[in-house]
């Protein structure tokens, strides 16, 4: 087994659970040591990530976005590994006994500072006067007794929240702290293999009000730039009323996102993708009614035959009316009898008596003076210009 071992000396309350999410896109296996270290087993991992060396330069590259200071140390048990983390990376034996958290008083009473001079006094006379305690955690660093840990199971939603060292008046400064809490959520997407379709920000103030704002996405994602893209777009529309002193940001209804693979010719994800971050972007910016798609509905009146959709939303069973139909749909206007030539038709369309729109009408496919194929009908004895084939 290989152990890789955090310590963060600098660390708020409640910061160690968010951490330990997101460390498990590495690993399964991560554990606790509360109040400022997390342990990884790391042994199954190292084939995954190229070896212990690579995986250690994303781990660090990693905790380094997320904004805190740590120590990152890697043994073959659990406890050496804590131990070297709390010492900051001397060798096993020169480690001072404070690492141990053990009565130090009495150590250094007797000219013991470091862990190696420990290991050598009477195993007996060290059990009579210190307890059995120190013996097990000796030898559970050593590897010569077990040490059992419980493991962190990643949460089915995230809640974090991030004290901003000063009051914060402008957008920049709140998308430079959003982003540590956005590399947060990714690693624990990334460990659940899930992705989210919206998440909130709350903007604490002073006086303990708070203010929401809700970003949504065009297709579930797990990354943590293209949620910062969304979220500037977001605050860009945002007047500031009052300084933040904290933020907080909440994801639920995580949603199942497989990896994807690269094909050969071109790359269809990726092109939908795109497509995604352009719809969201452009929502963010312009307002959420303000972008839809559009999809056939079922219904022979030309008007009344589309519907407003989510973007990507589509159900093909929802085909349009028989009958060639252009892209380009007009607002009817009224033509003479002279200014076109019928090509072919008719195709008789009567509906609508139901809802108050009703419709009979005879559409053909005509070629227009400037050599345009249009399509137009006739209703009650007029010629109406109704769209314009491509």
């Amino acid at each position: 087994m290989l152990w890789v071992a955090l310590h963060f000396p600098c660390l708020p309350p409640d910061a160690l659970a968010p951490i330990a999410a997101w460390a498990c896109q590495f690993t399964p296996k991560a554990s606790l040591e509360p109040p400022q270290e997390l342990l990884l087993e790391v042994q199954g991992s190292l084939r995954l990530f190229g070896g212990f060396e690579s995986l250690r330069q994303k781990l660090a590259a990693g905790l380094g976005e997320l904004g805190y200071p740590f120590n990152l140390a890697a043994a073959q048990t659990a406890r050496a590994a804590l131990w070297l983390s709390r010492g900051e990376g001397e060798a096993f034996e020169a480690l001072p006994v404070e690492v141990m958290r053990c009565d130090n008083e009495f150590f250094r009473s007797i000219g013991i500072t470091t862990v190696g001079a420990l290991l050598r006094l009477p195993r007996e006379g060290l059990a009579q006067r210190c307890g059995a305690r120190v013996l097990e955690e000796l030898d559970r660093a050593l590897g010569a007794a077990l040490e059992p840990r419980a493991f962190f199971a990643p949460p089915p939603r995230f809640d974090a929240q991030l004290e901003l060292p000063a009051e914060v008046t402008h957008v920049e400064g709140l998308l430079f702290g959003a982003r540590r809490l956005l590399a947060q959520l990714e690693g624990l997407l990334m460990a659940r293999h899930e992705g989210i379709r919206s998440f909130l920000l709350k903007l604490m103030h002073r006086e303990g009000h708070c203010t929401d704002v809700q970003v949504g996405l065009a297709s579930a994602t797990r990354h943590a730039e293209r949620l910062a893209q969304v979220l500037r777009e977001r605050l860009q529309r945002l007047s500031l009323m009052e300084p933040v002193t904290a933020i907080r940001l909440e994801a639920r209804d995580f949603a199942p996102l497989p990896g994807t693979s690269r094909a050969l010719f071109g790359d269809p994800a990726g092109e939908a993708e795109d497509w995604a971050r352009l719809v969201e972007r452009l929502r963010a910016r312009l307002g959420h009614g303000a972008v839809c798609g559009l999809a056939a509905h079922p219904d022979h009146r030309p008007e009344h035959a589309w519907r407003r959709v989510e973007p990507g939303e589509w159900d093909p069973r929802e085909s349009p009316a028989p009958g060639p139909r252009p892209l380009w749909l007009l607002e009817p206007k009224k033509l003479n009898e002279g200014e076109f030539t019928a090509l072919a038709g008719p195709e008789r369309i009567e509906s609508g008596w139901w809802d108050g729109d009703d419709a009979k009408r005879d559409y053909f496919v005509a070629r227009l003076p400037n050599a345009s194929l249009a399509w137009i009908y006739r209703e009650a004895g007029e010629w109406y210009l109704h769209g314009l084939f491509a």
